[in-house]
């Protein structure tokens, strides 16, 4: 069996397409982070709890309606998206000219409560979701082994944040919505409703955390604390790209999960800790992150 640095190339390539899926999970958490923060000015805390939000949704779908996961990819991200309207509507929008410790603080406080929900109604123990029956068994390649719906993850996860991407980017809408955070009144003048631009930027926000989890539920086991265990990681993530950075986030978390996963074949002790260590040496060397603007 080839051998690089004496690790097997199975076993370093099955690595790095773990560490390309969790990239993957990492990519579209942080795109929602930084649409939010960049658009609102909001650090969302509760994008945690929402992504667990997504994949229970899903799992409550097949368990006690029979919808099956295509159905419960596109019904939970807006079910959580119509709950993000409620949330910004109702608490977010006091807060855009505060500090932004206050909107930390408010989000922390709404991701306990979700869970808090959660854990009561279920417990801590977590469900099993199954894998689609379309995207059941693997590929072989030659050199290894594909599982089919991790493949599907990462596809499906680079396809969405590329249009993200654009959409924002590239598109008249995008100017607008940046121009509405820009200068609100100005906007205003041409008869564009910034509040409610705002409201469906945040509700946006929250969907892609949904959509997340939703992949996440056929890999993961769904509990109420699966969110919290990842939003820190992802809030890494996202301060590396640049706070705001749609572009940054995307290429930083699909890249960290990739350092992650070499880092479990070279060194595992270092794997929980090695994306807090590149930030530290990140915000050394560039305060603003490896995409963000320098002010």
């Amino acid at each position: 069996m080839t051998e690089i640095f004496g690790i097997p190339v199975q076993a370093l390539l099955g690595q790095l397409l773990l560490g390309l899926v969790n990239g993957s999970f990492y990519a579209i958490l942080s795109l929602g982070l930084a649409v939010i923060f960049g658009m609102l000015n909001i650090i969302n805390f509760a994008h945690g709890s929402l992504y667990m939000m997504g994949a229970f949704l899903a799992w409550m779908g097949l368990e006690y309606l029979g919808l099956n996961y295509w159905v419960m990819l596109l019904v939970a991200p807006l079910i959580v998206g119509v709950i993000g309207i409620v949330i910004e509507r109702s608490m977010l929008q006091w807060l855009y000219k505060l500090d932004h410790l206050y909107g930390l603080l408010l989000t922390f406080g709404i991701t306990l409560v979700i869970e808090g929900i959660f854990r009561s109604f279920y417990g801590v123990s977590g469900q099993t979701y199954p894998v689609p029956e379309a995207l059941q068994g693997a590929t072989n390649l030659g050199f290894m082994v594909l599982p089919n719906y991790r493949a599907w993850v990462v596809v499906a996860s680079i396809v969405v944040c590329m249009a993200v991407w654009a959409l924002i980017e590239k598109t008249s809408l995008g100017a607008t919505l940046r121009a509405g955070t820009e200068n609100a009144k100005l906007v205003q003048a041409f008869g564009i409703n910034v509040p409610r631009m705002i409201t469906l930027t945040y509700a946006g926000g929250v969907a892609l955390a949904a959509f997340a989890g939703v992949l996440a539920a056929p890999i993961l086991q769904i509990t109420p604390l699966m969110g919290s265990n990842l939003i820190i990681v992802v809030f890494a993530v996202v301060v590396i790209g640049g706070m705001g950075s749609i572009l940054g986030s995307i290429l930083t978390g699909l890249g960290l999960g990739v350092i992650e996963g070499l880092t479990k074949v070279f060194y595992p002790e270092a794997s929980s800790t090695v994306v807090f260590v590149i930030m530290a040496i990140v915000l050394l060397i560039r305060p603003a992150g490896l995409f963000g603007k320098e002010n």
